[in-house]
């Protein structure tokens, strides 16, 4: 079972470095600070070029939110969202359709706070200032009641936000609590790190991202796997995010560290 208690509420830190601004800095954004963008330079010159990881993760998303556009659904739930910019799921949704509607959670209030604005302009899409460890807090709040129907399929996005749960908080009975939540037709998208295959360059990042707000807890691959559950996971199966659905036609560069690895997998 889920622990019931109810997340401490995170305070703004802006003195270390948090991971929904360290992703916004190596994307290439502008919502970050100096301590993110310092925190960059030092990870990238001791891990040549793993920005790539952070845009292959962002790569992953698109193409996953074009797959399940194409497959009918039509409302997303993106759990640790960070700041919806720099082609985000919003973004690419309304490139493919009016008919669509995001629901971002984020549980730093800076994150939140520049996120706003953001979407003001956009109707179809809301951030909620939530922990996603309590679920309650996300699928009852009234950002949800009022943008999405818990009546339709739902694309629950966990891209990448379940390495950075602890053990202690028990995220394969978090993750197995959302699915329960959810209704037929609803899909289930996770990318997580993974040291699995990349050891040595997994203890360097971890050991980066324990000086920041934001520690990290890489798992291995089959872990990462049994997190579907009894969903039917799509074609290509689990794997590293470049090798899932690559676009056709187009040549995909060989990312420099396998670190990343999940899937999507579909509630019957």
């Amino acid at each position: 079972m889920v622990d019931t208690r109810i997340p401490p509420v995170r305070e703004m830190d802006i003195d270390r470095p948090c991971a929904a601004r360290i992703y916004d800095a190596f994307l290439g954004g502008s919502h970050n600070f100096g301590c993110e963008r310092a925190f960059a330079e030092r990870l990238e010159r001791e891990l040549p070029d793993i920005s790539e990881t952070y845009r292959e993760n962002r790569a992953f998303l698109r193409r996953v939110v074009e797959y399940l556009l194409a497959h009918g659904v039509r409302q997303f739930i993106d759990l640790g969202s960070g700041i919806p910019t720099i082609g985000h799921v919003h973004e690419v949704a309304r490139r493919r359709t009016r008919d669509f509607r995001v629901l971002y959670v984020d549980n730093e209030p800076l994150t939140v706070a520049h996120s706003k604005p953001l979407l003001a302009g956009e109707p179809r899409a809301e951030i909620v200032r939530a922990d996603c460890r309590d679920p309650k807090s996300v699928l009852n709040s009234p950002e949800a009641a009022e943008l999405l129907d818990p009546a339709e399929p739902v694309g629950l996005l966990m891209a990448p936000v379940l390495h950075f749960i602890p053990d202690s908080d028990d995220p394969v009975a978090l993750v197995e609590t959302y699915r329960d939540a959810l209704v037929p037709g609803s899909h289930l998208v996770i990318s997580h790190l993974t040291g699995s295959h990349a050891p040595d360059e997994m203890r360097i990042l971890a050991g980066h991202y324990a000086e920041t707000a934001d520690p990290l807890q890489p798992r291995e691959v089959e872990w990462i796997e049994k997190l579907f559950g009894d969903f039917e996971v799509v074609r290509p199966g689990t794997t590293f995010l470049s090798d899932w659905r690559p676009e056709p036609g187009r040549t995909t560069a060989k990312q420099p560290y396998c670190l990343l690895h999940g899937g999507v997998a579909r509630k019957h």
